[in-house]
């Protein structure tokens, strides 16, 4: 199974969007900064996450989440 999401910056409410198999460690690993993109504006929180069956599914959504039509999709669901 393959997840991707969407993180939250609880700073500046700045979105992460990503791709992982494991949600749980993944967003921990944004926490505490392992992740040199996004350490600088954690905490962050889960906001929004899909399931997929195969990596490329998953990869294709994510590249969806991250082009325009995609944060118009997280703006609307997300009440941005």
């Amino acid at each position: 199974m393959f997840f991707v999401y969407v993180i939250k910056s609880t700073v500046d409410n700045r979105l992460y969007k990503g791709l992982t198999i494991d949600l749980e460690k993944r967003v921990k690993e944004h926490n505490f900064g392992k992740t040199k993109s996004t350490s600088p504006y954690k905490p962050w929180i889960l906001v929004y996450c899909e399931k997929f069956n195969s990596r490329d599914e998953a990869r294709k959504r994510e590249k969806c989440l991250k082009s325009g039509v995609g944060r118009e999709f997280l703006k609307n669901k997300l009440n941005l």
